[in-house]
């Protein structure tokens, strides 16, 4: 019998200390013990292993940012390169590496720079899934440091040992793109029928959907692995490059893709790059990106939405056009980016995934999948005034259980009367932010609401059917109930969207040098709604944009700015002095306008995540788009409640405003 294979480890291990001096230690050529290295660095995002700027490129030359954003408490001591000088081969962090974005540009960069082998306390879904798919492994075994720096050899199997078969297979293979050309060419529908056992939505949707392979039956229980068909795939500019030239270096220039009429492709990230103080220097890298996505686009005839022809700016986010013109209830959608579950909010089941895997469904049809669990959020009462979806959202970020990591791969289904209530824009501010809570997707089932939306949206609906709502008695991994009667705005406090605190608990007066509204989760119709509310309030009461802020609003979708244009909202925003943007991804992907440029920059923004470096330099409060629009008014984080009470008024007329600060609402 031959000797199990054994990987090959030839260099040293990074331990990626919360201390940022034992990190420069390490770099110079120390080894640290395990021990000595502690604390590590706990959720580790892909924000941080490959900032924005880094993703301009999608070959060899990832090699370099491995890491360049690692923040260890006010510093980034990894510079550029210094992974890969380091000759190292295994990292090693602590719980929840990867967490944030899908990008795959995470994994490959530090495949490239020379890693073999990650090691941490826990992994979040699409970052794992990622490295699988590269061929990178990765290991919940800490023990295995003391082994590899005596010498010992690992192999194989104990690494894919507990690990489902399918990604078991991808990792012997050498990456998901080598195994798809072995094993997905007679994948075959394969819907399994209705048992009679109760089942979710969200597994209704997926049986519906199940491929049957030559190595994989049809996914049909929570923990199997397999594949699934999407009715639609989506990429955008970020990663259209990397997976074109992942797949011709795979298939040669006789490519050619499954279904190609069921693929969009946008470009939404770097349309504002040109005002960009993070990307001036890179813009001939963003052109060739921005190349390399048109070619692909025009090589294959896809669907594309792209740069406005009159200035800058985008059609719009991906996701969110996803949601306005395409994604129907009971439907299967997959995108590269984690806020792909934002179409949710129409009944459809919808998840974001990494560079290869969308490279691998375009070719052969099949999406990798593994059957996630369910937490079913009961949301019941009725929302106080100006309260929202963004409050509801902060809140449950801030849950122990949910900072504990209870929602981890699992999927989040959103009912209950409150949610009955919401508007589906509201609904997909709470799908959306699943990426936040570490879900693989979230989603509410269709009825009269949805319908509503369509309608007005598309001028026409589907009809619902009986089977698209969960079953009494579906099996959930756990409920979550929240009376939202008993909510108040919410904030995040700066480097992580679970940072939840009530507004009025805030200890002291924050200034505030940015307010952005815009973002998926937050150029929405609605959102709009209440930029317009708060800012009409201030320009009736002669009120403008507090000295010394940015206040920037910047529209989701091209639908969204018609919207706001037909009902008058732009005269109210010029007339406070709001800056007003086309659609793109913006701030919130550190890519245009709105971003910070040093770090004692505070900024108060709607997006949905505020991880370090996410969207500039400074430091970044989540907040509601009501809360951020009178923040921009007050000069520093104020809910609208407390901006209308604090103005004095004499014979109609504004005077001497200020908003004292107080601790309660």
């Amino acid at each position: 019998m031959s000797a199990p294979a054994t990987l090959a480890l030839p260099g040293r291990v990074l331990c990626l200390a919360a201390d940022a001096s034992l990190i420069r230690r390490q770099l110079a050529g120390e080894d640290l013990a395990l021990a000595d290295a502690r604390p590590l660095r706990a959720e580790i995002s892909t924000d941080e292993i490959t900032p924005v700027p880094s993703l301009v490129h999608f070959d060899g030359r990832l090699a370099d940012h491995a890491h360049l954003g690692f923040r260890a408490g006010d510093e980034t001591p990894i510079g550029l390169g210094a992974l890969k000088r380091g000759g190292f081969s295994v990292l090693v962090g602590g719980a929840r590496y990867g967490k944030g974005s899908s990008r795959e540009h995470a994994p490959l960069a530090e495949r490239l720079a020379g890693i073999r082998l990650v090691i941490a306390g826990s992994f979040e879904r699409i970052y794992r899934q990622n490295a699988d798919n590269l061929g990178l492994f990765t290991s919940t075994d800490l023990g295995l440091v003391a082994r590899i720096r005596a010498g010992e050899a690992v192999t194989v199997d104990e690494l894919v040992a507990g690990r489902d078969p399918l990604a078991a297979a991808i990792l012997r293979a050498g990456g998901l793109l080598a195994y798809g050309r072995a094993q997905l060419a007679g994948a075959r529908p394969a819907p399994l029928p209705d048992d009679g056992r109760p089942r979710t939505y969200f597994e209704k949707v997926v049986r519906r959907h199940a491929l049957a392979t030559a190595s994989c039956p049809p996914v049909g229980e929570a923990g199997a692995s397999g594949f699934v068909r999407a009715d639609l795939r989506f990429i955008h500019d970020i990663y259209t490059g990397m997976a074109r030239h992942l797949l011709y270096e795979t298939f040669g220039a006789g490519l050619a893709l499954d279904d190609p009429a069921s693929i969009l492709a946008f470009e939404d990230h770097y349309s504002y790059t040109h005002l960009s103080s993070a990307h001036r220097q890179l813009m001939p890298f963003i052109r060739e990106a921005s190349r390399a996505h048109r070619a692909f686009v025009a090589e294959h005839g896809l669907t594309h939405h792209g740069y406005l022809p009159d200035g800058p700016g985008s059609e719009g986010i991906s996701h969110a056009l996803m949601a306005e013109r395409y994604a129907l209830p009971g439907q299967l959608v997959v995108g590269t980016d984690s806020h792909t579950p934002h179409a949710g909010a129409v009944g459809c089941v919808a998840f974001g995934v990494g560079t290869t895997d969308i490279a691998n469904a375009f070719v052969t049809g099949a999406v990798r999948f593994a059957m996630p669990e369910s937490v079913r959020v009961s949301l019941d009462g009725a929302l106080p005034p100006g309260v929202g979806a963004k409050d509801i959202v902060l809140h449950l970020l801030a849950l122990p259980e949910i900072r504990a990591g209870l929602g981890v791969g699992r999927v989040f289904e959103f009912a209950g009367d409150a949610v009955a209530a919401l508007s589906t824009d509201e609904r997909a501010t709470l799908t959306n932010m699943t990426a936040e809570l570490g879900g693989f997707t979230g989603l509410v089932a269709p009825d009269a609401e949805t319908l509503r939306f369509l309608n007005e949206r598309r001028g026409t609906a589907p009809a619902l059917e009986a089977w698209m709502q969960s079953d009494p008695g579906a099996p959930y991994a756990a409920e979550i109930g929240i009376d939202v009667a008993s909510l108040s705005p919410m904030l995040a406090r700066p480097g992580d969207p679970g940072n939840g605190i009530p507004l009025n608990a805030l200890d002291g007066p924050v200034a505030i040098d940015i307010a952005y509204g815009g973002s998926c989760t937050a150029g929405k119709r609605e959102d709009f709604d209440r930029y317009h509310e708060v800012l009409s309030w201030a320009a009736q009461n002669g009120l403008k944009v507090a000295p010394g802020v940015r206040l920037i609003l910047q529209f989701g979708t091209i639908d969204v700015r018609r919207y706001c244009e037909e009902r008058g909202y732009l005269d109210a925003f010029a007339a406070v002095g709001a800056e007003v943007m086309q659609p793109a991804c913006g701030a919130c992907a550190n890519c245009g306008p709105g971003a910070s440029e040093t770090r004692e920059q505070v900024t108060i923004s709607a997006i949905n995540r505020n991880f370090p470096g996410r969207s500039g330099p400074g430091q970044v409060w989540l907040a509601s788009p009501a809360t951020v629009a009178a923040s921009a008014i007050a000069g520093r984080i104020a809910g609208f409640k407390e901006l209308r009470a604090s103005l004095t008024i004499d014979d109609g007329t504004a005077k001497e405003f200020s908003v004292p600060f107080v601790t309660s609402s």
